[in-house]
């Protein structure tokens, strides 16, 4: 059965120079190029955690060193990141496809998801972004810049900023368009700008935010159809009591159950719960959607339900 997929890829999972970047794509682009090779109709999105804030500390960094270059807001930076990795990802894509006869075209949507700017996040800033810090390093860029960093999930210090949740997309029709046309899209990179809409005029304005790219994947599979999302990431499988000597690996959740499990703090914020909580937003919003969570090794397995972990409508067999 051929499908309409959204398929989401981890910021981290794709590396963090260009030269690792490229590396990393290519492994996917294979990956994604034996879906489309299936029959699918394949939106991609991705994750931009470490490039964005790599994008912004290079500009704070020399606007240190020289006054006259300016630093640069988060809107812009994710803007940066989402063409370069999109034109990372198009041209591994790309050669992926052709080598495999299966050759469609590939287009990269700058683009830009609304936001309410009365969402509470933006009192309470708590996405992670850029590299992985020691904490006394951490702290000396927060005194030094006024950044706000928290400890991540075991793996180091990052820096936090306000993460709102995805109301719409700008650009949804266009992308619908290209996918009808037979197109490989990649859209919603980093989450997407974040943008709110002026009420009178109705022009958009950046703000100063990263939104989470798994809920910003779920709110685009829902406007352009999808069948089905699958979030591709470095584990397996969701887990209950991760990294703990109970630690048990989740093949299959239904919505009431996926929400109790969040509930009940089994997922880590900005790493699996935002993931779960996509799931559960798209597994709810129509019959006969699913999503998956798992290792980008097993997309294909993942897709026909035979790999990661199932999120699925209440009812559903």
């Amino acid at each position: 059965m051929n499908r309409t997929l959204v398929i989401a890829l981890g910021g981290n999972a794709l590396g963090q120079t260009p030269e690792a970047q490229r590396a990393a794509v290519r492994a996917a682009a294979a990956r994604i190029a034996d879906l489309v090779q299936a029959g699918n109709r394949v939106v991609l999105t991705h994750g931009n955690g470490p490039q964005v804030g790599i994008i912004h500390l290079a500009f704070d960094l020399a606007d240190a060193a020289d006054p006259q270059i300016p630093t640069m807001p988060f809107p812009e930076c994710t803007a940066m990141s989402q063409g370069y990795i999109g034109w990372h990802l198009q041209g591994a894509l790309s050669d992926a496809l052709r080598a495999r006869g299966a050759a469609c075209a590939v287009a990269t949507v700058v683009t830009q998801v609304v936001v309410d700017p009365a969402d509470p996040a933006f009192r309470h800033p708590s996405k992670p972004v850029g590299l992985f810090y020691p904490e006394a390093e951490a702290m000396r860029i927060a005194a030094a810049h006024g950044q706000a960093f928290i400890e991540d999930a075991g793996r180091g210090w990052r820096r936090v900023v306000p993460s709102p949740e995805p109301v719409d997309i700008v650009e949804a029709e266009s992308i619908r368009t290209l996918v009808a046309a037979g197109s490989l899209v990649v859209a919603c990179g980093g989450g997407g700008v974040p943008v709110c809409r002026n009420p009178e005029t109705g022009s958009l304005a950046g703000m100063d935010a990263v939104i989470d790219k798994d809920k910003a994947a779920a709110r685009l599979a829902m406007l352009v159809g999808a069948d089905r999302l699958v979030i591709l990431t470095t584990v397996p499988f969701a887990a209950l009591d991760y990294r703990t000597p109970a630690q048990r690996w989740i093949p299959r959740m239904t919505v009431s159950e996926a929400r109790r499990f969040c509930a009940e703090g089994h997922f880590a914020e900005g790493s699996m719960l935002p993931k779960v909580q996509a799931g559960i937003a798209f597994a709810s919003s129509g019959a006969g959607r699913e999503t998956v969570i798992a290792h980008l090794e097993d997309a294909g397995k993942a897709v026909s339900g035979a790999a990661g972990t199932r999120i699925v409508p209440d009812g559903a067999t």
